[in-house]
């Protein structure tokens, strides 16, 4: 009961100030503009002029892991600049914000060495708490500035149908406007994709949501209306992520006027000094695990190759009370992991607070998928150790997958797929440093 009390109450403080973070959001709503140049691009939009190749990183969540702007972006860049090679570094992870961007930006970004960084998160990270985008998104920049400070940043705000209410009032929504003031203390441009996108919904020219065959869409056409999306929040190859590649190239015709010289980006005092520029991806290999735990082999089993891209290795355990032990020096810890249908519960306990319970099943399990798994978030910069163990209760599987009317047909489950405990995890994400284990 302890344990439960305590999560309650975590659960109930953390509700408390994303409420606060929430109420304040009227008080920071940037005003809208599409492309604000600030210290613009010198340095790839030099390397573009002199025929050099470029390297562009794409970090953010599904819109930009689509058949979308992303591709056609790549595509207009090498169309502008023929002389020129552009090459994507595509590190897109749908379902996921800056609170995990920052985490690997080193190993799915900054390690292939890019020229130009799109940072797109505005979507995912919608419901964040100001503080943490400004953690995150500020030790993306830092970090990336760190590695190489002539790498140009981009920031892109993208849209769902729930934020056209900001825009029509000339208003940015609550975390493109975070990340504005960020833009701002580092001069990095941004380009927000929603503002044209909204003023066309405003004057009867699209219907933001709806499914319909290519016919309807043309119809629709032909009537002066775009269809954006199906779904309220990824657009259509055809027609949303066209307006988005629109808004891109009125953005560049203003970024390559902005007459910055090239050179290092000046790195500024932090705007926040916790911010997360310590994050770092640690193999679970330097963690201390139990022997019940082992390594799958990428080149034998299906999810440790399907995630390889991802995860720097896939280690599996299935018996309850398997466990690992975690210590380290630092503010935040989360283990980078996998949900699934096959997954069970985890009791996590930090230093000497009670344990509580993360499952590693949802409403979403019929199949595998990324996930993180909070262990230590935004505790007292310090030592402190974590032990993470496999419980031998599963959770009621059939009762969380009915909550989700997709799911309503499913009568019983297959216990070959789902009758099981198994946790997979690939490295542990630590703002701070891993410590040997004594």
């Amino acid at each position: 009961m302890k344990a439960v009390s305590a999560l309650l109450c975590w659960l109930g403080a953390l509700s408390l100030l994303t409420s606060l973070a929430r109420a304040q959001q009227s008080e920071v709503l940037h005003p809208a503009t599409e492309c604000t140049v600030r210290n613009g691009l010198p340095n790839v939009i030099q390397k573009w002029w002199t025929g050099q190749e470029v390297r562009i990183g794409y970090l953010g969540g599904s819109i930009t892991a689509q058949n979308g702007w992303r591709p056609k972006t790549l595509a207009w860049f090498n169309q502008q600049h023929p002389n020129s090679k552009s090459v994507e570094i595509n590190a897109a992870i749908g379902g996921t914000g800056s609170d995990l961007g920052v985490f690997r930006l080193k190993q799915d970004v900054l390690d292939h060495n890019p020229d130009l960084l799109f940072v797109e998160f505005a979507v995912n990270d919608g419901g964040a708490p100001t503080d943490r985008i400004l953690k995150a998104m500020e030790g993306i920049v830092r970090q990336t500035w760190k590695s190489n400070p002539k790498t140009d940043i981009c920031f892109v705000y993208t849209l769902t149908e729930g934020m056209l209410g900001d825009l029509d009032a000339g208003k940015f929504p609550h975390a493109a406007s975070v990340m504005e003031q960020l833009a701002d203390h580092y001069g990095i441009p941004s380009i927000h994709f929603g503002v044209e996108v909204a003023r066309l919904h405003r004057e009867g020219k699209l219907v933001f949501s709806g499914k319909a065959t290519k016919e309807q869409a043309d119809q629709m056409a032909q009537q002066g209306q775009v269809l954006f999306s199906p779904d309220g929040v990824h657009p259509y190859e055809a027609t949303g992520h066209e307006l988005y590649l629109q808004a891109v190239k009125r953005g560049f015709a203003q970024i390559e006027q902005a007459g910055v010289a090239p050179g290092p980006h000046l790195v500024p005092l932090p705007l926040r000094a916790d911010n997360w520029e310590q994050a770092k991806l640690v193999p679970l290999g330097q963690v201390r695990l139990s022997d019940s735990w082992s390594e799958l082999d990428p080149l034998k089993n299906e999810k440790s190759k399907q995630y390889r891209r991802y995860l720097p290795g896939l280690w599996k355990a299935n018996r309850p009370g398997a466990n690992m032990t975690i210590r380290f020096k630092g503010s935040s810890l989360l283990v980078y992991d996998l949900l699934g249908p096959d997954c069970g519960q985890i009791t996590v306990k930090v230093d000497q607070f009670p344990p509580y319970v993360v499952p590693r099943f949802d409403a979403y399990c019929t199949y595998h998928r990324l996930g993180v798994l909070p262990v230590a978030d935004s505790v007292p910069y310090g030592i402190h150790t974590a032990v993470l163990r496999i419980l031998p209760q599963q959770p009621d599987k059939l009762k969380i997958l009915h909550q989700r009317r997709e799911n309503a047909d499913i009568a019983t489950l297959d216990p070959k797929v789902y009758d099981d405990t198994a946790w997979y995890a690939g490295a542990v994400l630590v703002v701070g440093e891993i410590l040997p284990n004594r």
